[in-house]
């Protein structure tokens, strides 16, 4: 049983003006996402700046969405790290506040090997009990999870049961489907390729477009989970120039810009990320209204 089927939405980190985590505010985004038929909420991933979120506000923004969503939908916490002992403290005691499952990217910068990914990620499972999604993107690692290490892990380590791929490489998914039967939970970790991973067997998305866009993600994955391809098919397309402007500046800019301009206040991003230059901004502006976002 996959922790969830559909659009789980890569939720952003709102910040305050003195660049406190906002949680009232982060209140509202959750239930906003969960009326607008998001399938997980996904926190302190690459969208919600885990990278300058200290451990003491990446494990209490965790605490705060599980005891938020209440059971309503999965949340999944992003508890990856490069170093393995870090990843193993933050997951567990994201297990103990009740997450229903984890999200563990590659080790960056230290460029692991696969035999160093293959430990690194074994150890972080066992010890845990609750499901484990690998997160491959070399993009920003440095390193790929090759197809082979992604299968090792998946039939040698219980609890790892999915991977949220990234590469943009349909042949590599392909082969990860192939190495493990297709049983593997798959997740496109790109918004513009989701069709694409569900035509070889993925169950969902995990989103970044779902922030601005939370009914139509999760409309896309549901029509072409129940035999609509052609309706989800629709969506996709339709999707493509929003998608481009939210990534023409590394994520999550442009996000959080979508964000303020649609009047929800998410705040600005902690440093080194700046805010997004004022033509990318006209843009998304143009894209999102072309999309049918209302904005403010």
């Amino acid at each position: 049983m996959a922790i969830f089927k559909g659009a789980g939405v890569a939720i952003v980190t709102p910040m305050t003006e003195t660049m406190e985590v906002n949680y009232e505010k982060l209140g509202e985004l959750i239930e906003e996402q969960i009326a607008g038929g998001t399938d997980a909420i996904i926190i302190c991933g690459t969208t919600g700046e885990s990278s300058t979120l200290t451990h003491e506000e990446h494990l209490e923004a965790i605490r705060y969405t599980v005891e938020k969503v209440n059971h309503r939908i999965p949340v999944i916490a992003g508890t990856g790290s490069n170093c393995t002992e870090t990843a193993i403290y933050l997951s567990q005691e994201a297990e103990k506040y009740g997450a229903d499952g984890l999200l563990l990217v590659s080790p960056y910068y230290n460029k692991a090997t696969q035999k160093g990914l293959i430990a690194h990620f074994t150890a972080i499972a066992n010890s845990v009990s609750i499901p484990v999604i690998l997160y491959n993107i070399q993009g920003r690692t440095g390193v790929n999870i090759a197809p082979e290490t992604i299968a090792y892990l998946f039939h040698n380590v219980e609890n790892i049961v999915g991977v949220k791929e990234a590469s943009g490489n349909i042949s590599q998914v392909a082969k990860i489907m192939q190495l493990t039967d297709g049983k593997i939970d798959l997740y496109s970790g790109n918004d513009d390729q989701v069709i694409p991973l569900l035509s070889l067997g993925g169950c969902g998305v995990i989103s970044v477009l779902s922030n601005v866009a939370p009914r139509q993600t999760h409309d896309m994955v549901m029509k072409f989970l129940e035999g609509d391809v052609a309706g989800a098919r629709e969506i996709q397309l339709k999707a493509i120039p929003l998608i481009e402007a939210l990534f023409c500046e590394v994520n999550p800019i442009p996000v959080k810009a979508g964000l303020n301009l649609m009047g929800k206040e998410v705040g600005t991003l902690r440093p080194p990320l700046t805010e997004m230059e004022p033509a990318n901004q006209q843009r998304l502006a143009a894209a999102m209204k072309d999309f049918g976002i209302e904005l403010a």
